[in-house]
C-alpha cells in the first residue's frame, strides 16, 4: 500500500521478536513508515495468539520490550485476562528499551522459531482473515475452517 503515496497518517502492522527474520514488516515496512513520518501502531507482539510465549521463543517481557523498543507511536497488546493485563501493565510501568545488541541477541535467539512462519500464522495462513475479505475473494468464511 505505501507504494501507492497515499498520504497515510498511521499504519497497523505486526512487529515482534521472530518478525525480523522472515516476511518482515520491520525490515521492509517499518522504515517506509519512518521515513514518510507516518506513526506505527505495532500488534501482534507476542504472535498472533501468543505462540511466541507459548512455544518458549521468548518471555512476554522480552516480547514487548522487543516491540516497545522499535520505532513505534504505540504497541497494542491483547488482553484476555487480568494476570495478562497485570503482565503487560508492569513491562509499560518499568520499561526501558531494549539495547540493539539486546534486541540482536532476542533474533538469535528467536531464530530457530521464525525462519518458516510456523508462529506468526497471519504471515502464512489465511486465518485471521475477516469475513469481508474472505468474501471478497471467494475464500470460505471463518467458521466454516476447520479448527
Amino acid at each position: 500500500m505505501l507504494a501507492h503515496d497515499f498520504p497515510f497518517d498511521t499504519v497497523q502492522m505486526p512487529l515482534n521478536c521472530l518478525d525480523a527474520t522472515f516476511r518482515s514488516f520491520e525490515v521492509n515496512v517499518l522504515p517506509v513508515a519512518e521515513q514518510r513520518g507516518i506513526g506505527v501502531l505495532g500488534m501482534k507482539s507476542m504472535g498472533g495468539s501468543g505462540e511466541i510465549i507459548t512455544h518458549g521463543a521468548a518471555t512476554p517481557e522480552q516480547a514487548l520490550r522487543y516491540a516497545m523498543s522499535l520505532a513505534v507511536s504505540s504497541t497494542i497488546s491483547g488482553v484476555d485476562s487480568m494476570q495478562v493485563l497485570d503482565q503487560n501493565l508492569e513491562v509499560a510501568r518499568d520499561f526501558h528499551p531494549m539495547p540493539p545488541e539486546e534486541m540482536e541477541a532476542l533474533r538469535k535467539q528467536c531464530s530457530r522459531f521464525a525462519s518458516d512462519g510456523r508462529y506468526e500464522l497471519f504471515k502464512v495462513t489465511k486465518k485471521y482473515d475477516g469475513n469481508v475479505g474472505r468474501r471478497q475473494h471467494g475464500f470460505p468464511l471463518a467458521e466454516e475452517l476447520p479448527a
